[in-house]
């Protein structure tokens, strides 16, 4: 049986005051919405036993947080008061990787910064400076998180396709490709026929890397229920 795109939130709720009143058990709630994992199904009976129905509505877009909020919930976890179930259901953290993300970086003494996504990470331009160090940084963090570019251009307040172009520029030509050459660059009149011609099947070569990251995120939006 194939697994549904996702599920309303009438079959949400139906689920979970069945499960809590003992009608339907977790094998049979998977079977009737056909779901694969019960972890799901744990989460919105966390959520809804926390916050209420309400808990079940859909997330239109991402959620905002402060850095001394994922401080504050970090110290929880680590404190022992509460597990990354309990405290994502209790707090509304839609995603468990968010809060185990938060973890990782708390623990390799990285600072947790004030996260508020908009839409402009994907496509914007240049937010800041970067420096080589950066670029090397930016890049490594990407590539161990499986290439997640807009959580990366969140973490570091860079733009989604900064991030994008240093990946695939370390992916092509290594380390040395990160480095910054801006200044050095001469204009098209400067240079000879090949030259030129190489500069444009690159500048093709990067409006189709546009697209791609364009698709990206027209089939990546967020969304955290089945």
């Amino acid at each position: 049986m194939g697994r549904k795109a996702k599920c309303s939130i009438e079959e949400k709720q139906k689920a979970v005051e069945d499960y809590i009143n003992g009608i339907r058990s977790m094998s049979e709630i998977m079977d009737d919405l056909s779901i694969k994992s019960a972890r799901s199904i744990r989460d919105w009976i966390n959520a809804y036993k926390e916050q209420g129905p309400t808990a079940l509505l859909p997330c239109n877009k991402n959620q905002s947080y402060s850095k001394e909020f994922k401080i504050k919930i970090v110290e929880k976890y680590l404190t022992g008061e509460a597990s990354v179930t309990d405290l994502c259901a209790k707090y509304g953290i839609k995603a468990h990787s968010s809060l185990q993300k938060w973890i990782s970086l708390y623990n390799s003494d990285m600072e947790l910064k004030d996260y508020d996504p908009k839409q402009e990470v994907y496509m914007a331009k240049a937010r800041r400076k970067t420096t080589f160090e950066e670029h090397t940084e930016i890049v490594d963090y990407c590539i161990k998180h499986n290439r997640n570019y807009k959580d990366t251009a969140a973490l570091y307040d860079v733009s989604y396709s900064q991030v994008y172009s240093w990946v695939k520029k370390y992916d092509t030509n290594g380390e040395d490709a990160l480095t910054d050459k801006r200044g050095r660059h001469k204009t098209d009149d400067e240079i000879d026929e090949l030259e030129r011609l190489k500069r444009e099947n690159l500048r093709l070569k990067r409006q189709l890397e546009e697209k791609d990251m364009l698709r990206t995120y027209m089939n990546g939006s967020v969304n955290y229920f089945v």
